[in-house]
């Protein structure tokens, strides 16, 4: 493999007008795509295989035109203290409101009377209007959602409190400035690492071109194959984060190829050929990750994970081709002065004086202390996974929102006049049709149902025209989020089996919270699956790439190491509130259901992005003669700055998404970020080179027959040496292999 991306990064250093053409015009191609493509008409979500989705295709089939997957909004009033909602004036105010809906968009299905549909308080405070949508809400005009917003302006007037919630108010999530600042981040970071402004912005330039490409192709798709907004925000915090570190990789072994005295194009191929074969085996690992999701089985995160790898595909492709490409336009800028003058004085024969840098020394202090560096990081990465013990799943409703939204304001009215069960209706299907039963069979439910604990009301039961299926609407008692109204679902459910068993008719339970219950069990159902399937394949990935058993094994131990600690994280600020008013959170709440299983797919492909970028650079000395401790130290001396900075940039793009005003954006942004920070300053930098200390030879035993079976795909490029004779006696410069010994492992 390094030989064949030698040639072509010297093929793309020599024809970098044709390559650097090539990536404008796919831009511009993916621009135009985007520009000119259709908005999406609908953002599905459905979970194929639970009872909750099989309920709501039953509805569509059995109910025509209902719109069972519709949007749906609630408009609750409140009357001032010592009047009430049945006063004349307030109900002619209603009667108004009811009318201006129903007549407002031709996208309403229905709109229910609040003094005809028992939808008044006991007391006479509270009243709500229903409602319904023909369409999902992704698929809502702008005049209609206005309209909606805009609701009981005159209301307000008259004294009454007016709050609509619903997702029919749902709007595509915002990203904010900080994403910005986190792009800003990543250029200090990168002067700061290069000292050269040129090799600064190659990174960052390149990365951005990709993100462009990846993004509008995604945009441009997004009506065809029913793409969300969240899919396009996801390919772009992994796309610009992987992007710029790949960059960032190749740039930094150019440069060390530079001050070794190679010529500009030889350099560029060898930078590829070695580096290169790092990228490809870091971007395969997040590849891997990412598709993987699709053993989830729910196509929104299917579409979502396949749609994030096709940038990092990108991302790798940008970095073996148009970085060197790049390389060939700034020439020697690439470096900044000091660097030059350094590089000027060592051709002319001057004594260059080198220190030992951070990575170096840091490198040395763990070798001399082992076991104490490795016993502080794993204790003090399992006393910050403490908080994971506490996790709870689920998805946020209303009541998850900010206090301040008008959302949060209409759940919490619903609750104080109706109870906190009405923000969370379930909705029971009975199919009748193989006995023709359905209205027995559901006057028999309804009978059950009010016997079982946690129901607040059974609303009477409603035929559809050919009278084989019923439905029935249940209110439970307590918040739909709760584990009260959980454990009635599966009462309901229980309560269905017996009456199937007794007369043959089918029940099914949907509805928001029946549907959010559905999606975390499934998702919890999928973890371990998914897990094995993952750390599996990039085991075997990093079997090929290190020649080693314990190596990929200590990586994968690490991961897991730093994914709970980040899990931990994430419940102390997002379900207990810590540091929740500096991060923005306003409203904490649990976590959301498919947080680990995504956590652990993007952040283990990331995290091997490190595993695979430092550990290389070990072998490969250890490989053309080093010692053990010797390959760790030159290992860090080449790669712990580099990696550094990539993981400061990193961190600094997912955090910049902290700012999102959708709270699974701002979650997502945070977990990575803070994984990422664990998983390279405290597992690779530390844990790492403490394990690798202490086994010694040991790490990169392989047994024989193994050996023999795993094909050999030179990442660390001594075939490229050999070809190039760069062996181990020396280079054609007398360069650093001339006293090594080649050492086969």
């Amino acid at each position: 493999m390094a030989t064949f991306l030698y040639k072509l990064g010297r093929f793309a250093f020599r024809r970098r007008n044709y390559v650097a053409l090539v990536w404008v015009a796919l831009l511009a191609l993916a621009g135009v795509g985007a520009a000119s493509a259709s908005t999406p008409t609908s953002s599905s979500f459905s979970i194929p295989g639970t009872e909750a989705q099989k309920a709501f295709d039953l509805l569509e089939e059995r109910f025509p035109g209902a719109s069972a997957d519709g949007a749906t909004a609630r408009v609750v009033f409140k009357a001032p203290d010592g009047e009430k909602m049945t006063d004349a004036g307030h109900k002619a105010e209603v009667g108004k409101i009811v009318d201006e809906l129903s007549g407002g968009s031709g996208q309403v299905g229905s709109v229910t009377d609040p003094y005809t549909a028992n939808a008044v308080s006991k007391d006479g405070s509270t009243a709500y209007v229903q409602v319904s949508y023909k369409v999902t809400s992704m698929e809502l005009t702008d005049a209609t959602r206005t309209a909606l917003e805009e609701t009981g302006a005159e209301a307000r007037a008259q004294g009454l409190t007016v709050e609509v919630g619903g997702d029919a108010l749902q709007a595509t999530p915002e990203t904010g400035s900080t994403e910005i600042i986190g792009v800003a981040v990543a250029a200090v970071v990168l002067v700061i690492t290069f000292g050269s402004l040129i090799a600064a912005g190659l990174p960052l330039v390149t990365a951005l071109i990709g993100v462009g490409v990846g993004v509008s192709t995604i945009t441009a798709l997004a009506s065809v194959l029913d793409l969300g907004s969240t899919t396009s925000i996801l390919a772009m915090m992994i796309g610009l984060a992987v992007g710029i570190d790949y960059a960032l990789f190749i740039v930094s072994r150019y440069r060390a190829e530079l001050a070794e005295g190679r010529e500009r194009e030889e350099a560029a191929g060898r930078a590829v050929g070695t580096a290169g074969s790092a990228v490809v085996f870091a971007g395969l690992t997040v590849v891997i990750a990412l598709v993987g999701l699709a053993v989830v089985n729910i196509p929104m995160l299917t579409k979502m994970g396949f749609a994030a790898a096709g940038t990092v595909v990108i991302a790798v492709l940008i970095a073996l081709t148009l970085i060197p490409a790049a390389l060939g336009f700034v020439g020697k800028r690439v470096h900044g002065r000091k660097d030059r003058k350094a590089m000027d004085t060592k051709a002319a024969g001057g004594e260059e004086t080198a220190k030992p840098n951070m990575g170096t020394r840091w490198a040395r202090f763990v070798l001399r202390r082992p076991v104490a560096v490795l016993v502080t990081a794993v204790l003090g990465l399992g006393a910050i996974a403490i908080p994971a013990a506490s996790l709870e799943l689920g998805l946020g409703d209303d009541g998850s929102q900010p206090p301040s939204t008008s959302q949060r304001k209409a759940y919490d009215l619903l609750s104080d006049g109706f109870g906190p069960g009405f923000n969370g209706p379930l909705m029971v299907v009975v199919d009748g049709k193989a006995n023709d039963n359905a209205k027995a069979a559901a006057t028999e439910l309804s009978d059950t149902v009010k016997k079982l604990d946690g129901v607040a009301v059974v609303t009477p039961s409603t035929l559809n025209k050919a009278g084989d299926t019923a439905t029935i609407t249940v209110i439970p008692e307590d918040r739909p989020s709760s584990v009260k109204t959980e454990d009635l679902v599966h009462s309901i459910r229980d309560t269905g089996g017996e009456i199937k068993a007794d007369n043959g008719a089918q029940v099914l339970v949907t509805g928001s919270t029946a549907m959010n219950i559905d999606f975390s069990q499934k998702m919890n159902d999928a973890l371990l699956p998914y897990l094995a399937l993952v750390v599996g394949l990039a085991f075997l990935l990093l079997m090929l790439v290190f020649r080693s058993v314990l190596v990929p094994l200590k990586a994968a131990l690490g991961f897991l190491l730093s994914v709970v600690a980040a899990l931990g994280a994430v419940v102390a600020v997002f379900q207990w509130g810590w540091l929740g008013g500096l991060l923005g959170v306003e409203q904490t709440g649990p976590v959301m259901s498919m947080m680990p299983i995504f956590m652990v797919g993007v952040v283990f492909g990331l995290a091997m992005d490190y595993e695979v970028f430092l550990v290389t650079r070990m072998r490969e000395a250890y490989v053309h003669g080093e010692r053990p401790g010797e390959a760790i130290v030159t290992g860090f001396r080449h790669g712990a700055r580099v990696v550094s900075a990539a993981a400061v940039i990193m961190i600094a793009v997912f955090a910049g998404f902290i700012g999102s005003s959708e709270s699974m954006i701002k979650m997502i942004g945070f977990g990575l970020a803070i994984a990422v920070f664990f998983d390279a300053f405290v597992v690779r930098m530390a844990i790492v080179p403490a394990v690798l200390a202490l086994l010694g030879k040991k790490a990169w035993w392989l047994p024989r027959w193994l050996d023999r079976a795993l094909p050999n795909v030179d990442v660390e490029g001594e075939a490229l040496r050999h070809r190039l004779g760069d062996d181990a006696s020396g280079g054609p410069d007398g360069g650093p292999g001339a006293d090594r010994e080649l050492v086969r492992v």
